[in-house]
């Protein structure tokens, strides 16, 4: 594992465990220091693991990212959202021997829409995520702009756009965008929006798709992290999917 924050935390103790049939837990890359977890350096990591599962953010991954696939490890990238950028995923692409894999995190359908897109382009594909307003302050704001939506009393459209755009603005809020592009493979065919609403207990992505293979809506709903809000709960457990698909395939929807 790189990281183990409310995510990694969750999937590092889980493989610790025992709970992955045919994965274990053979160390932790976390600058936080988790003290429950064997931590161990990068080059330790890379020594005993085939798979690396990244978790500690968009920096992390394009830092460490090509130096895990060269050392020929297998990494499955949580912070799907860094891949807004092509250079980096051309650089991720080419660094092999390894395997590239992205976690589906937080939401679904993404099967279905390739699916579609390969039968034929879409035409038009949106998502439209919610979050309780208090969780989408960003840096860039000005004290202004994230006050008012600290105390804001009705739902507000942050920024709707490009995908590309919104990923960049919104990173821990707007990974589902960035998976969304990918799986029907094409940036700018997505347009992505962020509302922050103060009544949102539940976080919400409403993904909705129109081409000739048909016309798509789903709607996600999960509960955010107690830890991190700005993530949802099922996250990690998504992650350890991925990891028991991988590590002893059976019957496995591709």
């Amino acid at each position: 594992m790189i990281g183990a924050g409310s995510i990694g935390g969750v999937v590092a103790r889980a493989l610790r465990d025992g709970t992955v049939p045919g994965a274990a837990l053979s160390g932790v890359v976390d600058p936080a220091g988790a003290t429950d977890l064997p931590l161990v350096s990068l080059d330790e990591l890379l020594s005993t693991s085939d798979l690396v599962v990244e978790a500690a953010g968009q920096r992390a991954l394009a830092e460490l990212g090509p130096q895990v696939l060269a050392a020929g490890r297998d990494l499955l990238v949580v912070s799907v959202g860094a891949l807004a950028d092509d250079a980096l995923l051309d650089k991720l692409l080419s660094a092999g021997p390894g395997e590239l894999h992205l976690s589906t995190g937080a939401i679904g359908g993404l099967d279905l829409l390739r699916a579609a897109a390969r039968m034929a382009p879409l035409s038009r594909v949106t998502i439209e995520t919610t979050k309780r307003a208090a969780n989408l302050v960003q840096p860039w704001m000005s004290d202004e702009e994230a006050a008012r939506l600290r105390t804001t009393a009705e739902p507000v459209e942050l920024m709707r756009g490009p995908a590309r755009e919104v990923t960049a603005a919104f990173p821990k809020s707007a990974n589902v965008a960035a998976s969304v592009a990918l799986a029907v493979g094409d940036w700018d065919v997505v347009e992505a929006a962020v509302v922050a609403d103060p009544a949102a207990e539940l976080t919400s992505h409403v993904i909705t798709a129109d081409g000739p293979a048909g016309s798509y809506r789903f709607e996600i709903r999960n509960r955010p992290s107690p830890r991190t809000p700005t993530s949802s709960e099922v996250v990690p457990h998504a992650v350890l999917g991925a990891i028991a698909a991988l590590a002893e395939p059976r019957v496995v929807f591709r």
